[in-house]
C-alpha cells in the first residue's frame, strides 16, 4: 500500500523526505489490541450465557465493533507515522484524523532512549523517544528495525551535542 496522502500545509513541510516506520508495527498494536480485547469479550459472552438475559449479548457485540474499528483503524495510523532529520532539528509527524507534527531542534535534545518490550522484540522493531527539557516537546518513533532506532539513536545524541557545543 502506498503512503497515505497528506494535504500541503504545516503538516507537509516541502522538499523533506519523511521515512516510514515498518509495518511491523501494525502487527505489534493489533496483538496488543486482540490481548486487551479477549477478557472483555470473554466476559460479555460468559455473562449472556449464564445469565440467558439476550440483551447482555450487547456487551460482547459491543466489544467485537471496537475490534473490527481496531483492525480498520491501525494500519492507517501506522501508514501515517513518519520521520524526517533535517539539518537543525528532527520532524516527527503522525495522525490521521488529528494530525500532529513535532518539531525537536537538536540542541533541545537532552538525551535519546532506545527502548523495546517483549512484543516489540519478537517482532523486531523499537522504538526511540527524545527527551528535552519541556515534556509537551518529547518526540516518539515507534516501530523502527533495531539497526535504525540505533543509528538514529547515535546520530541524534551526536547531532545534539554538536549543537550544544555549538552555543
Amino acid at each position: 500500500m502506498s503512503e497515505p496522502s497528506v494535504a500541503p500545509g504545516p503538516f507537509d513541510p516541502p522538499g523533506v523526505p519523511w521515512q516510514p516506520v515498518s509495518p511491523r508495527l501494525t502487527t505489534a498494536r493489533l496483538v496488543s489490541a486482540a490481548l486487551t480485547l479477549v477478557v472483555p469479550l470473554a466476559a460479555g459472552v460468559v455473562l449472556a450465557v449464564l445469565t440467558e438475559v439476550t440483551w447482555l449479548w450487547a456487551l460482547p457485540a459491543a466489544v467485537l465493533a471496537v475490534g473490527v474499528w481496531v483492525v480498520v483503524v491501525v494500519p492507517r495510523q501506522v501508514r501515517a507515522l513518519g520521520y524526517a532529520e533535517r539539518d537543525d532539528d528532527l520532524l516527527v509527524r503522525r495522525g490521521v484524523l488529528f494530525r500532529s507534527i513535532v518539531v525537536v531542534p537538536y540542541g533541545r535534545m537532552q538525551f535519546v532512549d532506545v527502548q523495546a518490550g517483549p512484543l516489540d522484540r519478537k517482532l523486531g522493531i523499537a522504538k526511540v523517544q527524545l527527551h528535552t527539557a519541556s515534556p509537551t516537546s518529547d518526540a516518539v518513533i515507534p516501530g523502527l528495525p533495531p539497526e535504525e532506532a540505533s543509528r538514529l539513536r547515535d546520530r541524534l545524541a551526536a547531532r545534539g551535542e554538536a549543537q550544544l557545543a555549538g552555543l
